[in-house]
């Protein structure tokens, strides 16, 4: 899996997928404070062959301002999407239950992230260790950074689990 780069001045600064989630009875936000550790402990649970997204997500939770989006429906998480986890500049892990999957969540949760780095005055992000390579070249123009080895990048030379 290769990492991405992602132009993100190019994004139409259009939030009406929040609106679009809203209608669905999903709310796409950052978690307070009191709903870290449920965050957490969800990630774990929902994705345990990625065992490292649980520790990317604390970290991304940990910062100020957080740098992790919830999408949460009747009271419950249904997914998340974290940057500057891994490195700053980075996009992920994300990740929707697979029973919530096919209504435009994950999309939601990659805009809000990636629209949300814009702000804070990155001109990239990188997607690192992407997963479906075709979705984010599509939905966000994201382009494979070429000449990588497996693992690319930063992911390199990690502690084994």
């Amino acid at each position: 899996m290769p990492d991405l780069l992602v132009p993100l001045t190019p994004l139409p600064n259009d939030w009406s997928f929040l609106a679009q989630q809203r209608a669905l009875g999903i709310e796409i936000r950052k978690p307070i404070g009191p709903e870290h550790d449920t965050v957490i402990r969800w990630v774990r649970e929902q994705f345990p062959d990625s065992p490292g997204w649980a520790s990317e997500a604390a970290r991304a939770l940990a910062l100020t301002p957080t740098a992790c989006f919830v999408a949460v429906e009747a009271g419950k998480l249904i997914g998340f999407a974290c940057y500057d986890a891994t490195a700053l500049g980075f996009f992920g892990p994300t990740g929707v239950s697979e029973a919530a999957r096919g209504r435009g969540t994950g999309k939601a949760l990659l805009l809000a992230a990636l629209l949300d780095m814009r702000l804070k005055g990155y001109g990239y992000a990188i997607i690192g260790w992407a997963g479906p390579v075709e979705f984010y070249q599509t939905t966000i123009g994201a382009i494979v950074i070429p000449d990588q080895t497996e693992p690319p990048s930063v992911y390199r030379g990690m502690i084994s689990q």
